[in-house]
């Protein structure tokens, strides 16, 4: 038994989540609107942030918690920061809901804290599904629950952990679970590894307390990383299509999956038929979905990577989600993701190239379109470009042509790059993806700038690329350009962005 009576009783934990907050009030006094500071994301107030957790759509507000530590800007023991929109685009942060107390998520070392999970509604009780994880511990890391009846503040269940340890012995990790229901059964996936394979285990309930292993869901082949974190399965289209989303471990550059097919939820078996990288940029872990009132799977990721630089840890903050995108499934089985009609609130001011053509070799400067927080839409025709064209759109270019951040279409390799060896601090480095014209020959290039991100929808969301770019702020200049033969422009619409 923790330190909680049966009852729950939370004192301990009300302690905890009260000295984080008053931490995080004094930290958000220091923290600058830096150049680096994103305007339309969702960010900490201060600290560090990364997985997003327990998604949800919650009496007619979309919630977003996260994995958190208030103290310092860098990872540390973790709690679940937490916010709440009407819309998706206007953020209102609340206070911290889940703090480390107990035994089973409270530790004397930095390697322990209520790590990442699920939400979900319990008639109308909202119903956070966690791992408790303390280094050193056997078992290392349990599954556990919170509620709440206001949504702002969270009890723990003294009934933790409900799920006391994995399956079998022997494993690597057991930990972020995912909750949902159907046909008035609780289910759950958990991420695991074992022998050198990423899986993602499978429980049923009836009452979110008791629970009963069904087995594993879906494993990897063998090249799909030895231990699948922050699993996401639910079902997506018409039929009985399911798709299930993983962050593999160890897998070199693919940081983040998507595997789609059939479920079997008598025997807790996922038929994949289907295997694919979900965004191929640096900065794109972790992602998890929430359905909302509309019946739209609306998807949000941890825009950084474990790794890499974070200039921005320096002014006392780290982390951002992504944009909110809508997936849909196409027939073949792929996924689509397109940003969320919301955030064309956000438009301010458009401006409108018409059909052009950019000559080989050239490099076009739009002093029409500048800025740091942008969308841009920009089509071009292959049919009407050369062969051996590549063509795209330079953006945060600074005025000496120094700094700037490459996107660009191979018309031959049929390849869509972003390019950050130019980009300013941070990471350098070209993320790539294989992108075929659409049936009237043109690429579609729909792109959101917000200070140190950049993320980009090609095709209606055929593929993504998500990075984070950390330009000087008077980088600023949008430029259009094509080499090795000249390239068609059919349109280009850009519009300055802000809350």
């Amino acid at each position: 038994m923790s330190q909680q009576t049966e009852n729950g009783d939370n004192q301990l934990h009300m302690e905890r989540v009260e000295q984080a907050n008053q931490a995080l009030g004094q930290a958000v006094k220091s923290i600058a609107e830096d150049g680096y500071r994103l305007g339309y994301h969702l960010m900490p107030p201060a600290g560090w942030m990364n997985d997003p957790n327990g998604l949800i759509y919650w009496n007619g507000e979309y919630h977003g918690f996260y994995q958190h530590y208030p103290y310092e800007s860098k990872w540390g023991p973790m709690h679940w920061g937490h916010a709440k929109s009407k819309d998706l685009v206007h953020w209102e942060h609340l206070p911290i809901a889940l703090a480390p107390s107990e035994d089973y998520d409270s530790g004397e070392t930095g390697g322990y804290g209520c790590w990442s999970g699920s939400a979900v509604d319990n008639n109308g009780v909202l119903t956070l599904i966690y791992t408790g994880h303390v280094d050193g511990r056997t078992p290392m890391e349990v599954q556990c629950l919170a509620t709440s009846t206001d949504g702002v503040a969270f009890n723990k269940s003294g009934a933790n952990p409900i799920i006391g340890a994995a399956p079998e012995e022997g494993g690597f990790g057991f930990r972020d679970p995912k909750v949902w229901q159907h046909d008035g059964q609780w289910y759950m996936v958990v991420g695991y590894g074992n022998d050198g394979l990423g899986k993602a285990l499978m429980y049923t309930s009836s009452d979110l307390l008791t629970w009963r292993y069904l087995g594993v869901a879906a494993e990897s082949d063998g090249t799909m990383g030895d231990m699948w974190e922050c699993p996401d399965l639910f079902p997506l289209g018409a039929g009985e299509d399911h798709v299930l989303i993983i962050s593999p471990m160890n897998m070199g550059a693919t940081k983040t999956m998507y595997l789609t097919g059939k479920l079997n939820y008598e025997i807790g078996n996922f038929d994949y038929r289907y295997a694919e990288r979900l965004d191929n940029g640096f900065d794109f872990y972790a992602p998890q979905t929430l359905v909302d009132g509309q019946g739209r799977r609306i998807l949000l990721g941890w825009m950084n990577i474990w790794g890499a630089q974070m200039p921005e840890q320096v002014d006392g903050w780290m982390g951002a989600f992504t944009l909110p995108r809508e997936l849909t499934l196409a027939e073949d089985g792929t996924l689509r993701m397109q940003p969320v009609a919301e955030l064309a609130a956000l438009r301010k001011g458009r401006e409108f190239i018409d059909r052009q053509v950019i000559p080989a070799e050239s490099i076009i400067s739009l002093a029409a379109i500048q800025g740091d927080q942008l969308e841009l839409i920009a089509v071009f025709n292959t049919k009407g470009s050369s062969g051996e064209a590549v063509f795209g759109l330079l953006i945060r270019c600074s005025e000496d042509g120094s700094e700037y951040t490459e996107v660009s279409y191979s018309v031959a390799e049929h390849t869509l790059r972003v390019d950050r060896t130019h980009a300013g601090s941070g990471e350098a480095g070209v993320s790539e993806a294989q992108v075929e014209p659409m049936e009237d020959g043109s690429i579609k290039l729909h792109l959101f700038v917000d200070r140190s991100s950049l993320e980009l929808f090609a095709n209606n969301g055929v593929k993504t690329i998500t990075n984070r770019i950390y330009p000087n702020g008077d980088s600023l200049g949008v430029k259009l350009f094509a080499r090795c033969g000249e390239a068609c422009l059919e349109s280009l619409d850009a519009w300055k962005l802000s809350l």
